[in-house]
């Protein structure tokens, strides 16, 4: 549900005033979020357990099998498997389900998940390597348990350092995931920012064989399916060099991909009328054309 503000009295807990109701987009978002969001646990194997979240088709049906997205982040930043209001973003993915997609997300180990330091340190110096292998064994531990799930019909997007982790889905694991969209990614992690990247990965000096091993443009030559790159050359956080050096591997190596460049948007890809929703319909439409919700 949409959140609310409310100012209250301690110990009791009495509302005194709120702030903020939401009453108006709780009430336009009711029609649209009836089917609870499924929260479960996957087992990858090796005594890990990664959280995640499932979100079927409204005219869901047992007995059929169905394409899966699978929304990536991946990053020690951030988690993506959290039971709270998830906004537009949530919103999106509802009406991806509804189209005939099963829509899932997993929270590898070295996300800030909050399962205790062993969880959280095991990603140091290996970022990009660990989370695309637990990613990996995750959507495959699911499809053994789900008979919905067609692994045959896997696709994946992320934004960020889930754009990041949506390239090296599809460079290192192409017998699992048949179409990408990467938004935003660091396809080479030498090129990002060293408050974030020297934090999780040490200087790269001396960690050179992490650096290589966790960046995408490494391992481009694997790529199979059907992938679109998304960038603002205006991008404030993520140098929009990273996305040329790659375009440049791919062309080198004769792979078919798809790019599309938003000019001088920063990050978000938010600046200037309608881009927010261009955007989203560039994902959906996608997802729609190469990976369509019946054979």
């Amino acid at each position: 549900m949409p959140p609310r503000i409310e100012v209250v009295s301690l110990p009791d807990h009495r509302v005194i005033r709120t702030l903020v109701d939401n009453a108006a987009l709780a009430a336009r978002a009711a029609p649209l979020v009836t089917r609870p969001v499924e929260f479960l646990k996957v087992d990858i194997g090796n005594g890990v357990t990664l959280d995640g979240f499932l979100i079927k088709p409204r005219n869901f049906d047992p007995v059929k099998k169905y394409p899966v997205l699978v929304n990536v982040y991946g990053e020690p930043a951030s988690t993506t498997v959290n039971d709270r209001w998830g906004g537009t973003g949530a919103l999106f993915h509802r009406a991806l389900a509804d189209e005939g997609y099963v829509v899932v997300s997993f929270d590898n180990r070295g996300t800030p998940a909050p399962k205790g330091a062993a969880w959280r340190k095991v990603v140091y110096g290996r970022v990009g390597e660990l989370s695309s292998r637990e990613q990996a064994a995750a959507i495959r531990a699911l499809a053994a348990v789900r008979a919905y799930v067609d692994a045959t019909r896997v696709a994946i997007w992320g934004w960020s350092g889930g754009g990041s982790n949506t390239l090296n889905a599809m460079f290192r694991y192409p017998d699992v995931y048949k179409v990408g969209i990467s938004v935003a990614p660091v396809p080479d992690q030498r090129l990002y920012d060293t408050i974030y990247q020297e934090r999780y990965m040490g200087l790269p000096s001396d960690n050179a064989a992490g650096y290589r091993a966790g960046s995408p443009i490494t391992f481009a030559e694997g790529l199979r399916g059907a992938l679109l790159i998304v960038h603002g050359t205006g991008d404030d956080n993520v140098h929009y060099q990273g996305v040329e050096r790659l375009i440049n591997r791919l062309v080198e190596l004769g792979k078919r991909f798809d790019v599309m460049v938003y000019p001088n948007r920063s990050h978000a890809i938010s600046e200037g009328p309608g881009t927010t929703i261009h955007v989203r319909r560039l994902i959906a439409r996608y997802l729609l054309d190469h990976l369509p919700p019946t054979r």
